[in-house]
């Protein structure tokens, strides 16, 4: 999916040579779209202009091709407004009083501060309440498996986790700080994680590859008191979850009687298997590019692998995606582009939900598979019903902080998944419209409100916010 683009060209234009149409055309012949004009500096004899172009395939390169050969022209310098938004970094620290004068600074420093570090060293607990442990998360990767990019290491994947931190804040409140690590080594991972938890209330554990990913949050998940989300992992499966429970209304399918083909058993993959098993599925197939993954099959490298095959399966049917995949109700896929192709959903069964999640491109074709499907998912924002974590970790982070739980448990994910399903009333529910948009201001509410529930109901809240009692 190619990302909408613009960039902004500065020109010095020798009026007595080229004429402002001159310039339109050059870059219109580069696939490029003139979109706004600014006049920097106007002479009688030269301008200097900012003009922002919207980018074709083609890209900034063929435009600046075009417009250095136009006689009477000079670009100056041309900007792209994606950089432009990330000079300096997209976030920053603001105190949230001022410090005017020496009484103020007694308070938040020396000495008043001494008092406030004396009364945590005599109660931990107390950090909720006196410092931003209450409000909280790090958001933590070491860049190795950066998504539709791969291993780019800490520095290349600091962006991300701004993009991540700020969404945080806009949509939940929650203050994230991005924590980039120079190490691939497991056990220093969790020794650092575990070194700098104090000053946080969760840990969002974020583009991490696998299989590391899985044993470093059942680590930390059993090492910190305070809850560690991997977010490749669940946020993907629970908003799957969410999606399928609104597209089974629509196919009027119950979820213990359907059959389940999930492709590619990476994070995501093992962690929508288990989140659908635990919802009800009673019969799942995991496939993934060795095939199906059978009970008796292993014993497999992976070690979630081996789970997966003593805990689906039923019918231990071996083979490709193409071999399994007859009779399946529905299709999850988290893979590589491709995979699924239109002969595999027409040998599924009646009314066939696909949720073909691979990015940037999916595993079919939408555009291909749409005749031959009920209901069609994509990880894509260019196509109906996107499976977006960005549904998932502000809310199940907001309600965990809100109650300082001590874990997230699979109770707290499934209530999340209900949540976002939930917001799509029984009015709105269509094939088109299975899940909400991100933007929607229910959700982080919603979500946040049926964590809380099931972290009081299963022992894992600390705290009972007032809003409860």
């Amino acid at each position: 999916m190619a990302v909408n683009t613009s960039i902004i060209i500065r020109l010095e234009i020798d009026k007595t040579k080229v004429s402002f149409g001159e310039v339109v055309n050059a870059i219109s012949k580069a696939r490029g779209d003139v979109v706004a004009i600014d006049v920097i500096h106007a002479g009688q004899i030269m301008t200097t202009r900012d003009i922002t172009v919207n980018l074709s395939e083609f890209g900034s390169d063929r435009i600046r091709q075009e417009l250095e050969q136009v006689p009477g022209l000079r670009v100056v310098n041309i900007s792209d407004s994606t950089f432009l938004v990330h000079l300096g970094g997209k976030i920053e620290i603001q105190p949230k009083l001022p410090i005017k004068n020496r009484d103020d600074l007694s308070k938040v420093y020396t000495p008043g501060v001494a008092r406030v570090c004396m009364a945590i060293h005599e109660d931990k607990s107390k950090a909720y309440s006196l410092t931003i442990k209450r409000n909280t998360v790090a958001v933590i990767s070491d860049g190795t498996a950066v998504l539709g990019l791969g291993d780019i290491g800490p520095e290349a994947a600091m962006p991300v986790m701004e993009g991540k931190a700020m969404l945080f804040k806009q949509l939940a409140g929650v203050d994230a700080f991005p924590i980039c690590l120079e190490t691939k080594d497991v056990e220093e991972i969790i020794r650092t994680i575990k070194a700098i938890a104090p000053a946080f209330g969760g840990i969002n554990l974020e583009d991490i590859s696998s299989p590391r990913c899985f044993e470093i949050e059942k680590r930390l998940q059993e090492e910190l008191d305070i809850p560690v989300f991997h977010d490749d992992q669940h946020g993907t499966a629970v908003v799957v979850l969410a999606g399928l429970l609104n597209s089974l209304k629509v196919v009027g399918k119950n979820i213990s009687s359907i059959r389940v083909v999930v492709m590619g058993i990476g994070a995501a993959g093992v962690a929508c298997c288990k989140i659908l098993l635990a919802a009800g599925v009673q019969d799942l197939v995991a496939v993934d590019r060795q095939g199906a993954i059978v009970s008796g099959g292993g014993p497999y490298a992976n070690p979630m692998w081996n789970w997966l095959a003593e805990h689906s399966n039923p019918n231990r049917m071996v083979g490709t995606l193409s071999d399994v995949i007859a009779g399946a109700d529905v299709f999850v896929g988290v893979s590589g582009p491709g995979l699924l192709k239109v002969e595999d959903v027409q040998k599924m069964a009646a009314d066939p939900i696909v949720f073909a999640m691979a990015n940037p491109e999916p595993e079919i074709d939408p555009e291909v598979a749409e005749p031959y499907v009920r209901v069609l998912a994509t990880g894509r924002s260019d196509f109906p019903n996107q499976i977006n974590n960005v549904l998932v970790f502000p809310g199940i982070f907001r309600g965990a902080l809100d109650c300082q739980a001590k874990i997230i448990t699979e109770e707290m994910k499934l209530a999340a998944a209900r949540a976002i399903a939930s917001v799509v009333t029984e009015e709105e529910l269509n094939e088109q419209y299975i899940i909400p948009s991100i933007f929607n201001d229910k959700v982080v509410q919603l979500v946040r409100n049926e964590v809380i529930r099931a972290a009081i109901e299963t022992g894992e809240a600390r705290r009972i916010p007032k809003d409860f009692r």
